[in-house]
């Protein structure tokens, strides 16, 4: 039987990637040498896979200023309001609403959860 080694999805990798790439170089540019956290948002939507990142993280990090940065993810709902009920709703799903939970009119805009952000860079 092969031998089966615990991955990240290699959208989750580059992602990871480009979040040290991003800290490290406000990091320096602002005088400091060490990162000790980076807090993320990441909506539900956005096809993220918070543990996928937080594993490719940990993979990656070794040998960064990032070294023995803690990375936390706070996950966003995905956020939106119904053009026929003015209703308002959120959902943790990963999957896309269609339709407003509170009246089934397919008239919504989807507001939130699609977004990735850096919202906060501790430094030393």
């Amino acid at each position: 039987m092969p031998c089966r080694r615990k991955t990240a999805p290699m959208h989750e990798l580059s992602i990871a990637e480009s979040v040290i790439d991003i800290a490290v170089r406000n990091c320096l540019a602002s005088g400091h040498s060490v990162i000790g956290k980076i807090s993320l948002s990441v909506g539900s939507a956005s096809g993220v896979m918070p543990a996928a990142l937080s594993f490719a993280f940990e993979a990656i990090k070794r040998d960064t200023i990032a070294s023995g940065a803690v990375l936390c993810i706070n996950t966003v709902p995905i956020s939106g309001v119904c053009a026929d009920c003015r209703g308002e709703f959120t959902s943790y799903e990963q999957y896309i609403l269609f339709s407003c939970p509170k009246c089934n009119s397919a008239a919504i805009t989807i507001t939130g959860g699609f977004e990735m952000d850096m919202i906060e860079l501790e430094v030393e």
